[in-house]
């Protein structure tokens, strides 16, 4: 193996690892189920929540500004994860791409960190996708109770459900997969525009001016609850103004969350070198346009003054004389998170997979089933993980951890394209980022002032995480990685050599 001292793995290596034929996954993906893939995965409670409440407390009408912000700021990032993917064609995304530049450590690192986005992510859109449920059964007159369903549930049995049903559509096949993932991408995606094209019929001027409010001090708490970047430098984002324009880019950023998740069916893409830029920018750019068209389009109905918090959408439409279509809209949340539930538990599975095949984790654990072609052990665990951290647990604080685990996933492969450019020159790259290294060092820069808007106490939960990562990684991890194994084998080999020929 290349250079045990730093323990990165070539990337020569990472493609031949593909090949055993104990961990060989079916390539049946093309350019446009990939794009369909990070379209599931991009479109959740965003589009449907997260442009009215940012608009009614940060904004105003503005917040079509602060998505195409927030869209280009996932474009630096995305164009980073794209020459990698091309390049690395290996599941895994980030984590693969840290281990063939960055070494082991931060590989295993941003492993244990991609945990927090992609499986807790997954139970808290599961418990979301409840809430939808029941909310569209309460519509119809038929509720469940509290107890069962929603966030305060007990036990939620709906979040289960949802989390049960899509474990086995993955375990079944990438392809059938797809086409799960291609019916619930069009019912929401038709949805939407139905929103965009009977919402412009109501569409008044005055409701945009002024199109960026008078900027307001906001108030962002104290202490561990304060964002860091107010407790380091005193800097406190503003409510409305251009200060608030640049605040609501930090919050709906994490709308475009998930654009990265194409990169973890890299090696079930059947030409990973040109349909995964393919899939990776175009999801990103069809979701950014959609964003921001909903965005003008809720705002130009309702003064965003009056825009509600929780459902602005179904209450813009409600405001104009148009309450049908809320249930229209609750179809369309609902199916975009169940998308978004299956897509992240994909990632996951794809991530512990290449873990494993590296003996990280327990190498039995990445086995391939012999007739879907699915890690299907890895797949039912991470099914299981999800299912109790949405059924038992309470998931409101630690969404927050999402975020951050995202966050630093972006900053590590926009600097490993750096250092790939610089010690492996020679790769041929299908897709290149441009202006290297500007490019990537302003999409590290970007990802980690969004960090920085975070809360204290959210550094500080994940600080506490990534040191249980490191406990784990000396633990285990190293001792049985490849690294450590071949290498004693190679060690001994060459100590039996040398006896015999004394």
């Amino acid at each position: 193996m290349a250079t045990n001292r730093a323990r990165v793995k070539s990337v020569e290596e990472s493609i031949r690892d593909t090949e055993e034929p104990d961990h060989q996954l079916k390539k049946n993906l093309s350019g446009l189920d990939l794009t369909v893939f990070g379209v599931g995965v991009i479109i959740g409670t965003g589009i449907f929540v997260l442009t009215g409440e940012v608009a009614k407390t940060t904004t105003g009408p503005a917040v079509a500004v602060s998505f195409v912000i927030a869209g280009l700021v996932c474009a630096l990032a995305a164009l980073c994860y794209a020459e990698f993917a091309s390049t690395v064609p290996v599941a895994g995304s980030a984590y693969t791409f840290s281990y063939a530049t960055l070494g082991e450590l931060v590989a295993w690192i941003i492993g244990w960190d991609l945990v927090l986005e992609l499986a807790l992510g997954a139970a808290t859109v599961a418990v979301g996708w409840s809430g939808y449920l029941n909310q569209l059964l309460g519509d119809l007159g038929i509720p469940l109770p509290t107890s069962i369903a929603g966030e305060e549930a007990t036990v939620n049995l709906p979040a289960i459900f949802i989390v049960a049903v899509m474990t086995g559509v993955l375990i079944l096949g990438i392809k059938f997969s797809s086409r799960v993932t291609s019916v619930i991408v069009a019912i929401k995606v038709a949805i939407v525009l139905l929103v965009i094209v009977v919402g412009l019929f109501y569409v008044k001027a005055a409701n945009y001016s002024p199109f960026v409010p008078p900027a307001q001090p906001s108030e962002t708490g104290s202490g561990w609850s304060a964002p860091l970047i107010q407790t380091l430098f005193g800097f406190a984002p503003s409510t409305f103004g251009v200060g608030g324009v640049l605040a609501g880019a930090a919050i709906v950023f994490f709308a475009f969350i998930g654009f990265d998740i194409v990169a973890t069916a890299a090696e079930e893409t059947k030409d990973p070198a040109r349909d995964l830029p393919r899939g990776i920018i175009g999801s990103l750019v069809i979701c950014t346009v959609l964003y921001v068209a909903v965005s003008l389009v809720v705002v130009g109905m309702q003064r965003y003054s009056e825009l509600s918090s929780e459902a602005p959408l179904a209450d813009a439409f409600r405001s104009v004389g148009l309450p049908f279509l809320s249930g229209a809209i609750s179809v369309g949340a609902l199916a975009g998170l169940t998308s978004v539930v299956m897509i992240l538990m994909l990632g996951q599975s794809r991530v512990l997979f290449a873990m494993s095949r590296d003996h990280l984790l327990p190498p039995a654990l990445g086995a391939v089933h012999p007739k879907y072609g699915t890690p299907y052990k890895i797949t039912l665990i991470t099914g299981v993980v999800v299912a109790v951290l949405a059924g038992f647990i309470p998931l409101g604080v630690l969404a927050e951890l999402v975020n951050i685990g995202t966050l630093f996933a972006f900053v590590l492969v926009s600097v490993g394209v750096i250092v790939l450019r610089r010690t492996r020159p020679d790769l041929p790259r299908a897709f290149r980022v441009p202006l290297v290294p500007v490019l990537p060092v302003v999409s590290a820069l970007a990802c980690l002032y969004l960090m920085l808007n975070l809360p204290g106490e959210t550094w500080a939960r994940f600080a506490v995480w990534m040191a249980l990562g490191v406990v784990f990684y000396y633990g285990y991890g190293r001792r049985h990685s490849r690294f450590s194994t071949i290498g004693a084998a190679e060690r001994k080999a060459a100590g039996q050599q040398a006896g015999g020929e004394r």
